[in-house]
């Protein structure tokens, strides 16, 4: 009998950490749990220690109220000691299941401790992919991707030659405003937002996917996963979300992805990669009908989604810019400081007013982000007051 893989789940309580131990129940015999974070659910993260026996936690912040955590559990609030847990010696591999760009330093610190790193975080990607892509090189760390759809490409390219791969099309379900009239978006309210089709998904990542930014930041993450140019990756719309990705090689031939739309087939690929076994949930039962069906994503009615292609061609610090002030604005929708459609206007505002430049280390990356949220807060202010 195999001894188990020792992993640590970053971002523990979100919706890509209750999959991901949905996953370590299914397969206990072949996954270890060592070490959790969280941001500030800390009931949740202790209970979460409890019942699989971690050794490590970590808390962004202390709450009022704090629980008790299990005797022997070593519980680090310092933000160094994040970055020390991704990089646990006994960790075979991390799971960064953070939201936005903090888990930019998590992923490069578990990477440049050589560590097999399953992403589910594709902000690292847009702020940082070169920094991230030549890390992993250097050091022989591993990237894994999660997300249901860069997984899938990912599967699809197992075994093929590196130079047979011609272009990658994304599917996204259009989120919960992709039938309703464009002139009506600027009257939707936030709980309308939140009200995914398919996806049971963390509020910021569904307010993403309604605006269709989640597909913009998705097609960048691709460009620095498997080196294609802008030109060569697409989305379409898919609203029943079976279809996962599409990959199209040099001769004309397709393969696709199928799955339910569930995290924990993408999770328990990358988690137990090359292998396979029994998966958590049913599969598709192709004695019913299947919905296949594509079309062409409005921009329009996505103007978020053109405001990242038009990034990703321009390169440099624009993919940051764009991920930063996507972050705020979505923020601000939800504390219902700004309309559903102005969330696009601070992109794009943001991406005109700000100096293109190319920071490559951690810390221009991380002040460059830091230029861009102060101008994006100045943004919202000035359209809230």
């Amino acid at each position: 009998m195999s001894t188990p893989k020792k992993f640590v789940l970053l971002g523990a309580t979100g919706s890509i950490g209750a999959s991901t131990l949905r996953v370590l129940r299914k397969h206990s015999d072949k996954l270890q749990l060592i070490g959790v974070s969280a941001n500030s659910r800390a009931r949740e993260l202790a209970d979460i220690v409890d019942e699989f026996d971690v050794a490590h936690a970590h808390l962004n912040r202390k709450i009022d109220d704090m629980p008790n955590f299990r005797e022997g559990t070593n519980l680090t609030f310092e933000a160094e000691a994040l970055d020390h847990l991704a990089a646990h010696p006994e960790a075979e591999i991390v799971v960064v299941a953070l939201v936005g760009a903090a888990g930019l330093r998590p992923t490069l610190a578990a990477l440049e401790a050589g560590k097999k790193v399953v992403l589910a975080n594709k902000e690292s990607l847009v702020v940082g992919g070169q920094l991230i892509t030549e890390t992993a090189r250097r050091t022989g760390g591993q990237i894994i991707p999660a997300d249901s759809e860069h997984n899938a490409v990912f599967q699809c390219t197992m075994g093929q030659p590196t130079n047979s791969l011609d272009s990658i099309i994304l599917t996204a379900s259009g989120g919960a405003f992709r039938d309703l009239p464009v002139g009506e978006l600027k009257n939707v309210t936030l709980k309308q937002a939140l009200n995914h089709p398919n996806w049971l998904m963390g509020p910021k990542v569904t307010i993403d996917s309604a605006t269709m930014a989640n597909k913009g930041l998705e097609l960048i993450e691709a460009h620095w996963l498997f080196g294609l140019a802008p030109e060569k990756l697409e989305a379409v719309i898919h609203p029943p979300s079976i279809v996962h990705a599409f990959v199209r090689f040099v001769d004309g031939c397709c393969f696709a992805q199928l799955s339910p739309p569930s995290m924990t087939f993408a999770l328990q690929n990358s988690l137990l990669h090359p292998k396979r076994f029994p998966g958590v949930e049913p599969t598709l039962d192709f004695s019913d009908p299947l919905d296949l069906s594509f079309s062409p994503p409005c921009l329009d009615r996505y103007p978020c989604l053109k405001l990242a292609q038009q990034a990703l061609q321009e390169g440099g610090s624009a993919p940051l810019v764009f991920n930063a002030a996507n972050e705020l604005a979505v923020e601000a929708f939800q504390m219902n400081r700004i309309g559903f459609i102005q969330i696009s206007s601070i992109i794009e505002s943001s991406l005109s007013i700000m100096e293109p430049c190319n920071p490559k280390s951690l810390n221009e990356l991380l002040d460059h982000d830091q230029r861009v949220r102060r101008l994006a807060s100045e943004r919202i202010n000035s359209l809230s007051d």
